[in-house]
């Protein structure tokens, strides 16, 4: 399997092309702001045709390039139904806190082919198999995408802004909550096997295992705690 990512404009938002193979079709990760130049560097690199967008949520940072990648290429985008009306209007979803200067690099809206996310929905996509689950908290359409093990390969999970490696999706924003960040830690990611590797839409890779041992505000889920929201600083837009 390929898994190629990249870190993508002001926020630094990770965008993953994901292929059986260099030379195949592949599915793409949340292209967010300024993304596109590097979908399109990454697709010529490995000689990759796209197939759909799947975005983790609706954020700014990572749906800004959907319309130029989707139109580019006439594939579709899914997305949760509850964070849809970001695509068109990322000031209302953000609290009106992105500043016009960001405002003027980006073409918003939908795409032409918009498609909705359901939790526990399997896609299959370019060959590969997803497995969704929604994930609420960061914001109310959150979700994750998770790959199983393959072969050689461990079971990957693509997280969006709920896990990070050391940290959490922040709750601050319009739709976000503390207590459903927790309740989706607990669903989503406790029962995963500790070798599950963790792709997050902000900084390194990492496992469930490693956050397990680790992670303040996953170590207190388990514990069935509250975790602090002071316990570490916490990511995302």
């Amino acid at each position: 399997m390929l898994i190629a990512g990249f870190p993508a404009g002001a926020w630094g938002t990770n965008c993953y092309l994901v292929a059986p193979a260099a030379g195949e079709e592949c599915v793409i990760i949340d292209p967010g702001h300024q993304a596109a130049q590097g979908v399109e560097e990454t697709l010529r690199k490995h000689r990759l045709k796209p197939v759909a967008v799947v975005l983790t949520h609706g954020h700014l940072d990572h749906v800004a390039s959907v319309v130029p990648v989707c139109g580019a290429h006439d594939v579709p985008a899914w997305i949760h139904p509850e964070d849809r009306y970001m695509m068109s209007d990322p000031e209302k979803a953000l609290g009106r806190s992105i500043g016009m200067p960001l405002m003027g690099e980006i073409t918003v809206g939908e795409p032409d082919d918009v498609r909705e996310l359901t939790d526990g929905a399997s896609l299959k996509l370019a060959g590969l198999d997803f497995t969704v689950s929604h994930a609420p908290g960061h914001t109310k359409g959150s979700v994750t995408f998770r790959m199983p093990e393959a072969a050689d390969v461990p079971s990957v999970l693509f997280s969006g802004d709920l896990l990070f490696a050391g940290s959490i999706g922040r709750t601050d924003l319009p739709g976000g909550s503390h207590a459903d960040i927790l309740e989706s830690l607990a669903r989503v990611c406790l029962p995963l096997d500790d070798s599950t590797v963790v792709l997050s839409g902000h900084g390194p890779q990492t496992t469930i295992g490693r956050e397990r041992a680790t992670n303040p505000y996953l170590r207190e889920v388990a514990a069935g705690l509250g975790a602090d929201p002071t316990a570490a600083p916490r990511r995302g837009m």
